[in-house]
């Protein structure tokens, strides 16, 4: 089992900035896409972006695109979510997910093929 650790979130007023940080303890992402998904009380957890395992393919919903980024250190083993321009629609628990593969350039878009999550880290805009 990969545990995975989120964190950076906190409270921040609309049109400021986070970068949240998603890391595996002990482990090393080599070999496994990474992906970011949020959920906001009372609705599904939704996709938000995705890194391959390369590093060298990314994936955006159309609510983020040009706003937020993706990227890895690959010499921190970490995987980074940065967030400019926030909305209070941003609102969210946001949690980092991970799958290995052997399709290095490929990106996973949906919930179902991740087989660890982390715990989340909470996200508020204010208004």
């Amino acid at each position: 089992q990969v545990q995975l650790v989120e964190s950076g979130g906190e409270l921040v007023q609309t049109g400021g900035s986070l970068r949240l940080s998603c890391t595996a303890p002990g482990r090393t992402f080599s070999g496994y896409a990474v992906g970011w998904f949020r959920q906001a009380p009372g609705k599904d957890r939704d996709f938000v972006a995705a890194i391959s395992a390369s590093g060298g393919a990314y994936y955006y919903a159309d609510s983020v695109k040009g706003r937020f980024t993706i990227s890895s250190d690959n010499a921190k083993d970490t995987v980074y979510l940065r967030m400019n321009n926030l909305e209070p629609e941003d609102t969210a628990v946001y949690y980092c997910a991970a799958k290995y593969t052997l399709e290095p350039d490929y990106t996973y878009t949906s919930r179902a093929p991740y087989d660890h999550w982390g715990q989340g880290t909470q996200v508020t805009v204010s208004s």
